[in-house]
């Protein structure tokens, strides 16, 4: 049995078809004519942009419209007048078509692949799709085509790039296995959308498995069965169907109020990266977003974004939420994130250093600009702003202050806005947690981010594996750092949402009822699975589930007893 991550639930059962890139070798040559070259690398970009426009359109048909606009996003970036600056630049200089497109990818890749946001590490692989796609433009070579599977195929690849997931005929493709990969990928988007199950992160996978060869995709517990048995098979077909069937059964609840089983409402919201993605927080049944996070504005990009880009984006998604509520989080960069145009520097501890609020409030007309895109935002709906890494009131204080001097300007200038727009924390950090009491009365709302707040409550770095035994939300003390604030923003009066992992979990969800969460911000496809897992409960239930819980003293007597009774 092979191990990795499970990506996109269910069980495929079928023959391996190993998929191989070609290799994109060449010479670098010097360039003589240089209008020549430009014009060859400009007629790559229009031949790749016509063939992505056609892997769009095969995504329409076999995904839907929103996993279209993944492949539609590369033709943006293509596009993005600093990119084409940059590669021109290099050619002008006389450097080849091929080695300016390799150069000036590999360097944004460089900088989205360095960073520790698995969304923000997504950026790379996209880049790496359009500068393979390119490069093999340019070479002359063609790439792999899959849309000839036969029936009971399972793809075995290192990487399976969105542009060929495009051509992916998903009657005939029961399964998806990868070297690479995350659940926040694209490729895990894309499979889940085509309801492929899928395993990434399989080491060595493609000297493991051999075209033709049976094997079983487990793609809910992220395991790859090899040589099956009949027993085997027989187990999986009976889990396959099981898993079809209750699938049938979340569907009920699309449509409904996100309750208890004894009445108590809570908000079912989404994170999002992007306007783009608001609509696909709707689709789900989501009921608002509760983290829209918009470092990805200032990422793409080879220099700040004005004003008017930013209230565009928000406005965007204020429009297509129609009133439901939308939370920004202020930029959330720092030392980790390597983006040459803001002038970061580098950090021994990047995560204990010049990060997120604290590199705003010292970069003041960059952070008020982006707060008074978010204040114009919020005369098209129910628009928030969210401070991340607050670690002392002080912070909180001078985040809203610069809020109050934009509101002053925006009065000024005639523009409107939501005078009484809440303002929250991103409690994330033990420091935050300690002084919720405090924070509670001075902010407008909590929002939990589990992700953070579990490394620094418990000084471990997640992709540390000689620490990572320790990296769990279910830890006692991170149980009840979780617990101290959502009672002290109860009794503050204030609303207190979770927008980290954890508020999807099915295990942390008792717990968090009884803690008094008011809401759930999810993945979009977690919503309604969140949502039914909320209605099994009583308050009383999970109350009683609490109690026992934090009696326990370590992750593993909290986690196997959660097991036993979810």
């Amino acid at each position: 049995m092979l191990k990795g991550i499970g990506a996109s639930e269910g069980y495929g059962i079928g023959k391996v078809m190993i998929v191989e890139e070609k290799t994109l070798e060449y010479t670098p040559h010097a360039v003589n004519d240089i209008d020549a070259e430009i014009k060859r690398y400009s007629d790559a970009v229009e031949a790749f942009i016509k063939e992505t426009k056609e892997q769009a359109e095969a995504l329409r048909v076999s995904a839907g419209a929103k996993e279209a606009e993944i492949m539609e996003g590369h033709i943006g970036i293509i596009n993005d007048p600093g990119l084409k600056m940059s590669i021109e630049g290099l050619i002008t200089g006389g450097t080849c078509a091929e080695a300016a497109t390799e150069q000036t990818l590999d360097m944004f890749i460089g900088i989205f692949a360095a960073t520790e946001d698995e969304m923000t590490q997504q950026r790379a692989a996209d880049l790496k799709d359009i500068k393979h796609a390119l490069l093999s433009i340019l070479l002359g070579i063609n790439e792999v085509k899959i849309s000839e599977a036969p029936a009971g195929t399972v793809l075995v690849a290192k990487e399976v790039t969105p542009s060929m997931t495009a051509g992916i005929n998903k009657e005939n493709i029961v399964g998806i296995i990868t070297e690479t990969g995350s659940q926040t990928s694209h490729s895990a988007i894309l499979a889940r959308a085509m309801e492929i199950p899928a395993v990434l992160s399989v080491p060595n996978a493609l000297s493991q498995l051999s075209s033709g060869e049976q094997v079983i995709v487990d793609g809910t517990n992220g395991e790859v069965v090899t040589a099956p048995s009949a027993d085997d098979i027989t187990d999986y077909t009976a889990r396959r169907d099981a898993f079809l069937r209750e699938k049938r059964e979340l569907e009920m609840f699309r449509g409904r109020r996100t309750l208890s089983a004894s009445g108590e409402e809570y908000e079912l919201c989404c994170n999002i990266g992007s306007p783009k993605d608001a609509g696909k927080a709707i689709q789900a049944d989501g009921e608002g977003v509760g983290l829209f996070r918009t470092e990805f504005l200032f990422m793409d990009r080879t220099s700040l974004p004005t004003e008017d880009e930013q209230f565009e984006a928000y406005k965007a998604a204020a429009t297509i939420l129609k009133g439901k509520p939308l939370i920004i989080r202020t930029l959330d960069i720092g030392g980790d994130k390597e983006i040459p145009y803001l002038g970061l520097e580098k950090e021994e501890n990047p995560f204990m250093g010049f990060r997120a609020i604290r590199y705003c409030l010292k970069n003041r007309e960059m952070f008020k600009s982006q707060i008074k895109a978010i204040l114009r935002a919020s005369a098209f709906g129910d628009v928030r702003i969210m401070f991340p890494l607050i670690t002392a009131v002080e912070e909180l204080r001078e985040g809203k202050a610069l809020v109050e001097e934009a509101k002053d300007y925006l009065r000024a200038s005639g523009i409107e806005f939501n005078e009484n727009i809440p303002v929250g924390v991103m409690t994330e950090t033990a420091a935050s947690g300690v002084i919720a009491d405090l924070l509670a009365k001075e902010a407008d709302f909590f929002s939990i981010g589990t992700n953070d707040l579990t490394g620094y409550t418990m000084a471990c770095d997640r992709g540390n594996s000689d620490v990572s035994y320790l990296y769990s939300p279910f830890q006692p003390s991170v149980l009840r750092m979780i617990k101290s604030i959502i009672e002290n923003g109860v009794k503050a009066g204030i609303p207190v949402g979770m927008c980290g992992e954890a508020a999807a979990n099915p295990l942390m969800i008792p717990l968090l009822m009884s803690f008094g969460l008011t809401e759930f911000s999810v993945s979009a496809v977690s919503v309604l699975k969140v949502r039914k897992n909320i209605a099994k409960w009583t308050k009383a239930e999970a109350d009683a589930v609490a109690e026992k819980v934090m009696e326990m003293a370590t992750e593993k007597e909290v986690v196997d007893y959660l097991k036993s009774i979810v």
